[in-house]
């Protein structure tokens, strides 16, 4: 049988991209599918705004305090407007570069729905009608959407979610977050250094409740105790109520009345309207795709990648599993390691971590050794001003593996990096004592805590 393509990608997000530029360094005839804009989530309505304001967040915050270096900065005067502008220009500027990138390796960007009507076959409904075209391999990249719990009503404006945060058309004087996960952290940021008093509402019983829990104390130390921050754990939104202003309706029996409401309770997955129930995938009651550490989901010449698959819901993690689904596709075995996936919250100061938090870790039988070196001691730290932060090293005691790594501090999300590497190629501490610094960096405080894992390995 012919195809039009060797392979079909749905979806042009991080992962669908990623995908698309190994699929023709490959030699694979690829074509891909976008119903939207291109680039996907994090592009458009995600990490790329969001860090776009963030940088301001940033710039905002060191302007604040530039006074304990010796300099004096008069008063400071904010442009809501202008930060929404470069938040939107940066969003159009790699939109562009991306969607360039595929045109200038001949991938034939196809515009409109995807859908499969048959195995190896892809209908794509588009503004002139729809067309069948079959492909040897099919990769669904379809992405995710923010969640919206039961009893919450999202009008756009008084109650959002990120999607809507990204373009900041305002800044509301009072402004509860439900979620206290990472894009309510990183939003927390940016609200309160705009000028916002932020409520943060988690339905669980701790805030950061997917963090470390020695991070996430620290974070409301560092993060939320020393802001216009006040939180509500263990209580549920059980209903929110658009308007003016915003009444919020809580599971401990007070209501709340705010200007605004951010929806920050966690992403589901875009996998209706694929046609996957049809040829007899099964997505659940969560609707995420089933796939092997392959990316191969249980119908032959099917990959998914991405949040759609709810394995790991990054976009440098979409990206990998693009790569690894196409090293499969063209007989190269390749296996994800989810493992050494590192993350980052880029919140000021960040946090960056990897590999498993220390309940993980005794959860999974571990004989588990843990080592804290803070930046308060380090030399950098100290000349720049940036002494509130901490590296954990998590590894296990049996055999001096390093099995997780969690960083707050400056430029957490950089030096997280080099745990990251560690534990990919399941690195020991006692190995990496060996490694050497540049005195002085950040990055010493992870030399620090090798060697006090080392040493603590060493009196066992």
């Amino acid at each position: 049988m012919s195809f039009d393509f060797d392979l079909i990608i749905i979806g042009a997000g991080v992962g669908g991209h990623g995908a698309a530029l190994h699929a023709v360094e490959s030699g694979l005839k690829t074509a891909i599918v976008e119903g939207a804009e291109m680039g996907g989530t994090c592009i458009n309505r995600g990490c790329i705004p969001s860090k776009a304001l963030l940088a301001a967040s940033g710039r905002l915050r060191e302007l604040q305090h530039s006074s304990e270096l010796g300099i004096q900065v008069g008063s400071l005067q904010v442009n809501r407007g202008a930060i929404a502008n470069h938040a939107a220009q940066v969003v159009e500027k790699i939109r562009a570069d991306m969607t360039r990138s595929l045109e200038k390796l001949g991938v034939t960007i196809l515009r409109g729905r995807g859908k499969l009507v048959a195995p190896q076959q892809v209908e794509v409904q588009g503004e002139k009608g729809s067309h069948t075209y079959t492909a040897q391999d099919v990769i669904l990249a379809t992405g995710s959407r923010p969640f919206v719990p039961p009893g919450i009503e999202v009008d756009g404006r008084t109650v959002f979610t990120s999607d809507e945060a990204v373009r900041l058309e305002w800044v509301p004087e009072r402004l509860a977050i439900i979620g206290s996960g990472y894009i309510g952290q990183e939003f927390a940021d940016i609200y309160t250094a705009l000028g916002s008093q932020v409520i943060l509402i988690e339905a669980l019983e701790t805030l950061m409740p997917a963090f470390d829990p020695d991070i996430a104390r620290l974070a409301q130390r560092v993060l939320i105790k020393p802001r216009s921050i006040q939180t509500f754990v263990g209580v549920l939104a059980q209903q929110v109520i658009p308007g003016q202003p915003v009444t919020i309706h809580l599971s401990n029996g007070e209501t709340l009345q705010v200007d605004g409401c951010l929806v920050a309770a966690g992403r589901i997955p875009v996998s209706e309207g694929l046609g996957l129930a049809e040829l007899g995938i099964d997505t659940g009651k969560r609707g995420f795709i089933p796939v092997d550490s392959r990316m191969a989901t249980d119908l032959p010449h099917l990959w998914a990648i991405g949040d759609v698959t709810g394995k790991m819901m990054l976009a440098h993690a979409a990206a990998a599993q693009g790569r690894v689904a196409v090293e499969n596709i063209c007989g190269r075995t390749a296996y994800m390691d989810y493992l050494s996936i590192p993350a980052a919250v880029f919140t000021h100061p960040e946090m960056g971590f990897v590999g498993l938090t220390e309940p993980q870790a005794k959860e999974e039988g571990y004989s588990v050794g843990t080592v804290r070196t803070y930046f308060g001691g380090n030399s950098k730290a100290i000349a720049s001003g940036e002494t509130e932060g901490m590296v954990k090293l998590v590894f296990d005691k049996s055999t001096g593996l390093l099995l997780g790594s969690h960083i707050l501090g400056a430029h957490a999300a950089d030096l997280i990096h080099e745990a990251a590497q560690a534990i990919a190629r399941r690195a020991t501490v006692r190995e990496l004592v060996g490694l050497v610094h540049v005195h002085p960096t950040l990055a010493e405080t992870l030399e620090e805590a090798y060697k006090r894992a080392a040493h603590a390995l060493a009196g066992t």
